[in-house]
């Protein structure tokens, strides 16, 4: 999941942090304060920061606040922090092999930055008991040591959600986990992909054309809290036993510091069926129509579309061989999409003239055809099958349109001769 990007200046300062927390534990003169207050006096909060305005985060963010009662000194934890100056970054981010970064910081100073930029900024306090409370600290300023604050970040099943849900239900003993898997997830992870990154309309259909067959899967409510605006509601209605094993609410009350002052996501993910359906006819009547009446419009058309179709299959190809980006394995849209459209170019502007495609155009016209064919009747199998309905609507009369294209050429050419 996108979040904040880090400089140099707040890597050291995240050092310096566990430094003194680290002293403040250790030192027999130490004042009172996170580090080294009794479990009793720490105070655990969820903080859930609202999706912002740029790409990377859409996803919203969120962070463990521990706060000691006794003293005032509240920290958030986080992992959230990603390092644009790391040697290799673009190519990790491009293998899907990013390293991602824990971080600590004072709340009010954490905090302030998403409410100046208009995020909205939740505190949920929950039912810890002192011990839980002493452990989940022990475990965060552990987790902050220099050998242990880098992580292996995966969009979906190790982010900064996902990091933060874990260290609450270790804390919990598996309370959290057990009954979050014990619900079905509201969406898929396509479905909130989309929803979330609907307000960057190109990049939305980027993404939903990369993502594979792993991104349809049925969710539970722990695979689904990957994102914080859900692991904030899920948290509401999960149960624990406090130390006199009473059975209560682990969510003891709730309180919005700073409202939402930017535009929010959608509810619903949106249907991209009916407007890529409409793209796909609308450009292929604009390529059955240019064969007709401006034929060199009609090979740039071709062209166009062929050259994309290659591009994208080449990408595709090489998510799934060459990375780890696991969600977008075994994408169906290779189907539709891939480099054997490349040969084909040359028999669009052959058609152009009426000249007969080669024989190996026509193979391929006709292969690609029942790539199509198949791609439709793979949503027949049973199991997790890719929601790529809307990039099958769009593709399908783009490839019947030149099929149709190439044969007249070629019914032309012969009766000329």
């Amino acid at each position: 999941m996108p979040a904040t990007p880090s400089h140099v200046a707040r890597r050291l300062a995240a050092f310096c942090l566990f430094l003194l927390l680290g002293a403040l534990a250790w030192s027999p003169r130490a004042q009172a304060g996170i580090a080294n207050a009794p479990g009793a006096n720490l105070e655990v909060s969820l903080i859930t920061y609202g999706p912002g305005d740029t790409y990377w985060e859409r996803f919203g963010h969120d962070a463990i606040e521990l706060r000691d009662v006794a003293s005032g000194e509240a920290i958030t934890f986080n992992y959230g922090v990603f390092d644009f100056d790391e040697n290799g970054f673009l190519l990790h981010f491009a293998r899907g092999t990013m390293h991602y970064l824990m971080d600590a910081a004072p709340s009010e100073i954490d905090q302030r930055y998403y409410m100046d930029v208009g995020r909205s900024v939740t505190r949920q306090r929950l039912a810890f008991t002192a011990a839980q409370a002493a452990d989940l600290r022990d475990f965060l300023l552990w987790n902050l040591r220099p050998e242990n604050v880098r992580y292996d970040y995966d969009y979906y099943a190790n982010n900064c959600a996902t990091r933060v849900r874990d260290a609450l239900d270790a804390a919990l003993g598996g309370v959290l986990k057990k009954q979050l898997e014990a619900r079905p997830a509201r969406m898929s992870f396509r479905q909130q992909t989309a929803r979330l990154m609907s307000q960057q309309a190109w990049l939305m259909l980027i993404l939903d054309l990369g993502l594979g067959p792993y991104a349809d899967q049925p969710l539970n409510a722990w695979q689904e809290s990957f994102l914080p605006m859900v692991l904030q509601e899920d948290i509401r209605s999960v149960s624990v036993t406090n130390a006199d094993d009473v059975k209560q609410a682990l969510m003891q009350d709730e309180q919005l510091l700073s409202p939402n002052r930017l535009s929010p996501p959608p509810s619903e993910a949106p249907d991209l069926r009916l407007p890529l359906a409409l793209a796909g006819l609308a450009f292929a009547a604009a390529l059955v129509a240019a064969r007709r009446f401006a034929p060199t419009a009609y090979a740039l058309l071709g062209t166009l579309y062929l050259a994309l179709a290659g591009l994208v299959g080449i990408a595709l190809l090489i998510l799934w061989t060459l990375t780890t980006h696991h969600s977008a394995w075994a994408n169906a849209n290779l189907l539709v999409f891939n480099p054997l459209a490349f040969p084909l170019v040359a028999a669009v502007w052959r058609s152009r003239r009426d000249s007969v495609s080669s024989g190996v155009a026509n193979a391929l016209i006709v292969l690609q055809l029942v790539a199509v064919l198949v791609a439709w009747l793979l949503h027949l199998l049973p199991g997790v099958v890719q929601q790529n309905q809307p990039w099958l609507l769009f593709a399908m009369p783009c490839w019947l349109a030149l099929a149709w294209c190439l044969r007249r050429g070629a019914l032309l050419s012969a009766r000329t001769r």
